[in-house]
């Protein structure tokens, strides 16, 4: 569902795959390639949110925001499932493990790999090209070619499911077809 408030009109990109049972709202803007898998709530009726082109947003996750703190995410960034990101920052080319909470005014590096169960205090910076993980989560290590590897293939498998989503979504296509 895309819904409206306060005037504020989610504005996604067509080519972006929104799942029938997801939900967006107000100030959002949705770059191209994207996608919000089943159950995802974005809601931008507090303060603007920004997804970037091929960014995939997986299923049950939470984006919201505190007043004149809005939530960005970059290019290439894989939120993984059940995910909680509030008022913060993703930069280009990070994965975010599932069930990670990311709180106000974090932010997480370019290319860094947070890993799963993580939570981000307030205000705190993961640096870029590392893995960090925990609660707190903490910097473990520097990123290896076997992780930007992994990353890569992450991001562009949901990038290649979205595009056969939304066109089984055009055609007319359902799971009870098939």
């Amino acid at each position: 569902m895309i819904q409206p408030y306060k005037g504020y009109v989610p504005n996604v990109h067509q080519s972006v795959f929104v799942a029938k049972n997801a939900t967006i709202i107000g100030d959002v803007r949705i770059d191209e390639q994207s996608s919000v898998w089943f159950q995802t709530v974005i809601r931008g009726d507090v303060a603007p949110t920004t997804i970037g082109k091929r960014v995939s947003i997986q299923d049950l996750t939470m984006i919201h925001q505190s007043p004149n703190k809005p939530v960005i995410v970059e290019d290439d960034v894989t939120i993984g499932h059940q995910v909680t990101l509030h008022s913060a920052i993703i930069r280009k080319c990070a994965l975010i493990g599932m069930g990670s909470i990311i709180l106000d005014g974090a932010e997480v590096g370019e290319n860094a790999f947070l890993g799963a169960g993580s939570l981000i205090p307030p205000g705190k910076k993961i640096p870029p090209h590392t893995l960090a993980f925990g609660r707190p989560a903490k910097v473990i290590r520097k990123l290896t070619e076997a992780d930007y590897k992994e990353m890569e293939r992450v991001r562009k498998s949901y990038v290649e499911k979205a595009g056969y989503y939304l066109y089984e979504t055009e055609m007319g296509i359902s799971q009870e077809d098939n």
